[in-house]
C-alpha cells in the first residue's frame, strides 16, 4: 500500500495551509484521520500501509503541527474542529468517517457537534470524554521555551507507558514531531484542549461511533472509555488487551482492520436502509 499516496498543501478558509496526504480510491468511502496534540499526520505511517485500497484516507497537518502554518493563536478545540470543516470543504469531501487519536478524537467529536452532517461516523482511539482541568505536567508545558528541546520531548514519552513493541524509527519520528511544534503551540494547544466544554457535553453525538480503548490506558482509565460510550446514544465501545493509551502506537495493523470493518458496516447499513425503487 501506498504507492497511490499523493502528497499536497491546501489553503483553508479558515486562513492556515496544511499539508496533507491521500490515498485509496476516490469513489470509495472518505476517511480523514485526525492525529492527537504535538504530533503529525506522519503518526499514521504505520497505519496507514495497513488499509485496504478501497477506503479513500485523507491526514492532515493540523495547525501548529507538522509542516501546516502555525499561527500566534486560535488553539482553541473550536478552532482545530473549524479547521476540519474547512480542509473538507476544499478538498471536496461532502462527508467523511472520521478517525482521531486521543486528542484528535476529541477534536473528531466538536466536529460531529458543529457539522453533524458532515460526519459519517466517529472511530475514536484513546479519545477523552472531557479534558477539563489541569493535567500533571501542564506544569512542564507551561514553562517550554524554545527551540523545544528533544530530549525534554522524548522524557514526555513516558507519560504514556505502553505495552506493545513500537519501532525506535517511529518513535524518533514523533520526537521529531514534538520538536516542530513551537513552545506557544505546546501551551496554547493543552490550554485549548483542557478549557473546552467537552463536546458530548454541549450537544447529542449522532454519528455512528466505535470507541477503541486501551485496557492498560493510565491518562484516562478504562471507566472514561465507558463514560464516553454512555454520552454518544449507540456507540460501541472495543478494549484492547495489553494496550495502553497510545493505541494508534501500539497496535496500528488492529485499528486497520477495525477501521475497515466499521466502514464496511456504514456502508451496509446504508444499503439496507436505501428506499426501493
Amino acid at each position: 500500500m501506498g504507492a497511490d499516496r499523493i502528497t499536497r498543501r491546501v489553503h483553508l478558509a479558515t486562513e492556515v495551509t496544511v499539508p496533507y496526504l491521500e490515498q485509496g480510491d476516490p469513489r470509495s468511502a472518505a476517511v480523514l484521520l485526525l492525529h492527537a496534540w504535538v504530533e503529525s499526520s506522519a503518526c499514521f505511517d504505520r497505519l496507514l500501509p495497513a488499509l485496504p485500497p478501497t477506503l479513500h484516507v485523507f491526514a492532515m497537518d493540523q495547525r501548529g503541527h507538522g509542516d501546516a502554518d502555525k499561527p500566534a493563536d486560535g488553539y482553541a478545540l473550536a478552532n482545530f474542529a473549524d479547521d476540519i470543516e474547512a480542509f473538507m470543504d476544499a478538498v471536496g469531501l461532502q462527508s467523511a468517517v472520521l478517525l482521531g487519536s486521543s486528542s484528535g478524537g476529541y477534536v473528531a467529536q466538536q466536529v460531529a457537534i458543529q457539522v453533524p452532517h458532515r460526519v459519517e461516523g466517529l472511530v475514536l482511539l484513546g479519545a477523552p470524554r472531557s479534558l477539563q482541568g489541569r493535567p500533571a505536567f501542564a506544569g512542564e508545558v507551561d514553562r517550554l521555551t524554545d527551540p523545544v528541546d528533544p530530549t525534554w520531548v522524548e522524557e514526555s514519552l513516558t507519560w504514556f507507558p505502553r505495552y506493545q513493541h513500537v519501532p525506535d524509527w517511529y518513535i524518533k519520528d514523533r520526537i521529531h514531531d514534538g520538536v516542530r511544534v513551537p513552545a506557544h503551540v505546546w501551551i496554547a494547544g493543552l490550554t485549548g484542549l483542557t478549557t473546552a466544554v467537552p463536546p458530548s457535553e454541549s450537544a447529542t453525538i449522532t454519528a455512528p461511533t466505535l470507541i477503541i480503548w486501551g485496557e492498560h490506558d493510565e491518562l484516562l482509565p478504562p471507566q472514561d472509555g465507558r463514560l464516553l460510550a454512555a454520552a454518544i446514544p449507540g456507540s460501541r465501545l472495543s478494549v484492547y488487551q495489553d494496550t495502553g493509551h497510545l493505541v494508534l502506537w501500539e497496535q496500528p495493523e488492529r485499528v486497520a482492520s477495525d477501521l475497515a470493518e466499521f466502514v464496511a458496516g456504514l456502508l451496509t447499513s446504508d444499503e439496507n436502509s436505501a428506499p426501493l425503487s
